[in-house]
């Protein structure tokens, strides 16, 4: 490597997202822009213009300030958001060693912290019984509207919003008397599952999902192509909805206030900054994809549906499922055992 030339953090940065924009995928790169951004607005607090004179100590400071919650607006993060944020920062500083703005070794000065298995797993569940008040609610004010299918295909398929995102009006399959949706793992146009080509498979719906389905259809989806010319499922005025948009839309449906239910907060909805869409986020009742994938595996387990069904269902392994998505409590599932165990 040769002498450092200077750089603004803001410039680095702008070079590290363009730079890997073919590289991360579109869930992805959000979260690095974010991330990023934490770390500009502390070079900024610290009056840092020039990436050349980051040293170990900033760097230690740095992850001090993101411990304890600046950038973030709230109190301390948890070991797992921390270490996410540092790993970002330690890939930016191997591009910057690239592109001669730090020292080649730099990056190595920011330790990952440590995650337990208990730590990297989080509590957040959307309720079985709240998700069946939602969507009573939607079938009787919102009925067949984007915010519904949303919901409806989350809870009844289980699947992750990139695998609704995904879905095309071809890889439905409504009129017949065994409806169903396909997954189709198509990355070269914009719609990856997860797990590529393994995450493909199709799931068996309720003969009334497909009724709301082609109602949307028929009704309220916008009659548009995405910029691959696919016609996808769900649609906005501009085309194929983005992961924000369906986490954003989760987030607002979610909120109890939404659907005017009492809050639970004691909080005053006049006052409240979770009333507005663009605040819906920080309700503690909100809730995201994920947490509608985790409540629909706990009301299968509860259900007594076999592990290896709903495993193949949600794409997910055994280990997966007990880990991130089965919210039963220890006494929920002693109970269940009970009916398997002769002598109880």
């Amino acid at each position: 490597m040769g002498s450092l030339e200077p750089i603004a953090p803001r410039q680095a940065i702008e070079m590290y997202i363009e730079g890997r924009r073919d590289e991360l995928s579109e869930q992805t790169l959000p979260s690095h822009v974010y991330r990023l951004e934490a770390f500009e607005q502390w070079c900024d607090e610290e009056g840092i213009e020039n990436l050349n004179e980051l040293t170990g100590r900033d760097l230690y400071a740095y992850r001090v300030w993101r411990r304890e919650g600046n950038g973030e607006g709230r109190n301390e993060v948890t070991t797992i958001t921390l270490r996410g944020q540092l790993a970002t920062l330690r890939a930016f500083l191997r591009f910057c060693a690239d592109i001669d703005a730090v020292p080649e070794d730099l990056f190595t000065k920011v330790p990952l912290p440590t995650v337990s298995a208990s730590e990297g797993v989080s509590d957040s569940t959307l309720e079985p019984d709240r998700a069946v008040e939602i969507l009573d609610y939607l079938e009787l004010h919102h009925y067949a509207s984007r915010k519904h299918v949303t919901l409806l295909l989350l809870w009844h398929t289980g699947a992750r919003a990139g695998g609704i995102r995904a879905l095309d009006l071809d890889d439905c399959d409504l009129e017949t008397d065994k409806p169903g949706l396909q997954f189709v793992h198509r990355p070269e146009t914009g719609t990856p599952l997860k797990k590529g080509e393994k995450g493909e498979r199709w799931n068996a719906i309720s003969g009334h999902v497909a009724g709301v389905l082609e109602d949307y259809i028929n009704g309220p989806r916008e009659n548009v192509t995405d910029d691959h010319g696919r016609a996808p499922l769900l649609t906005t005025k501009s085309g194929r909805p983005a992961i924000s948009t369906i986490r954003d839309t989760m987030y607002g449906m979610t909120r109890p206030c939404w659907r005017g239910a009492e809050c639970p907060h004691d909080r005053d909805p006049e006052e409240c900054d979770a009333t507005y869409y663009a605040k819906a986020s920080t309700c503690p009742s909100s809730r995201s994809p994920h947490d509608v994938r985790s409540g629909r595996v706990t009301a299968y387990r509860r259900d007594d549906v076999p592990r290896r069904v709903v495993g193949d269902r949600l794409d997910a392994s055994d280990d997966i499922l007990d880990r991130h998505y089965d919210r039963r409590n220890d006494r929920e599932k002693a109970e269940q055992r009970r009916d398997y165990l002769p002598d109880l």
